[in-house]
């Protein structure tokens, strides 16, 4: 008979888990039987919420601000969680940044903006956290992305970003074998309804490259993406133009996924849970979560 909660007792550390993908694996860890620690770095409002409603699932929750690319701010985070609930089972390394440029005039400080938050966050974290991890036999589960299996021209900071939490993930899963597992998620496009937050600075280029930018995670809000500028001479588009630009790039995803459609946060916290409660011999491994998207 399958455990209805086969996270009862143990405690998860989702970062970014306030909103969008990171609030639903919080969400689903938490039905699962888990504690929950979430940290966010500026939505304050969307983490407390998320808190609870983990805490109406009747687990024990705490929301703590924490920028993945500071060490003091990852230490104190990770002695809060422990403060907190005793012991850390599961890290979810979801806190990341999506951005866009055109390579010949991508900056240095727009390339060094994706790695500290996408490769460098993970790794701090996962330092931080290993103590705990490894007197649990827990496990680290981070989030990749399609992006670091795919070269699109527009986005070569955060694809390398990304590729290199891949490799990363191999590398933690040799380094902290046997008491710990390692294993990686890597969305496709992910549809999150109702989270459409458009700053009116917004650039959207109408490039093939931005055309195949088919990623999206619970804390790279479009608000995140604004960080790295596109085509300086291209005029601001309405937030309506942007809507609807996004929603054909949606039903074009849709129409290329073998699978019919575009995914959902709880395609991908699905997929985490199955990390977090699955074969602790499972380890090193990343799994693409993009209806065969990939395969396009």
């Amino acid at each position: 008979m399958l455990n209805a909660e086969p996270l009862a007792g143990k405690t998860a550390f989702v970062t970014g888990g306030a909103r969008r993908i990171g609030r639903a694996i919080a969400l689903t860890l938490a039905e699962a039987g888990a504690d929950i620690a979430i940290s966010y770095r500026s939505s304050h409002a969307e983490a407390a919420q998320t808190a609870a409603e983990v805490a109406s699932l009747g687990r024990r929750a705490v929301a703590l601000e924490c920028d993945v690319r500071s060490e003091p701010s990852i230490r104190a985070a990770v002695a809060a969680v422990r403060a907190e609930f005793g012991r850390l089972d599961l890290l979810v390394n979801n806190a990341a940044i999506f951005a866009s440029a055109a390579l010949e005039s991508l900056t240095l400080e727009q390339w060094d903006a994706a790695f500290e938050t996408n490769a460098r966050g993970p790794f701090l974290v996962a330092r931080e956290t290993l103590p705990h991890l490894r007197a649990a036999q827990g496990r680290i589960v981070n989030i990749g992305s399609l992006g670091g299996f795919h070269p699109w021209a527009g986005h070569a900071h955060y694809c390398a970003s990304k590729a290199a939490l891949h490799m990363l993930t191999e590398t933690m899963a040799k380094a902290f074998a046997p008491e710990v597992s390692v294993n990686c998620v890597a969305p496709g496009w992910i549809e999150i309804p109702n989270s459409i937050e458009i700053p009116d600075s917004m650039e959207i280029p109408n490039s093939i490259e931005m055309n195949e930018a088919i990623t999206s995670h619970a804390s790279e809000s479009l608000s995140e993406k604004v960080g790295s500028q596109t085509d300086a001479a291209m005029p601001h588009p309405s937030r309506s133009e942007v809507e609807r630009r996004a929603e054909l790039q949606s039903i074009r995803f849709a129409a290329k996924t073998p699978m019919g459609r575009n995914g959902s946060a709880a395609d991908v916290a699905q997929a985490v849970l199955f990390f977090a409660t699955g074969p602790h011999f499972i380890t090193g491994q990343t799994l693409a979560v993009d209806g065969g998207l990939g395969l396009s």
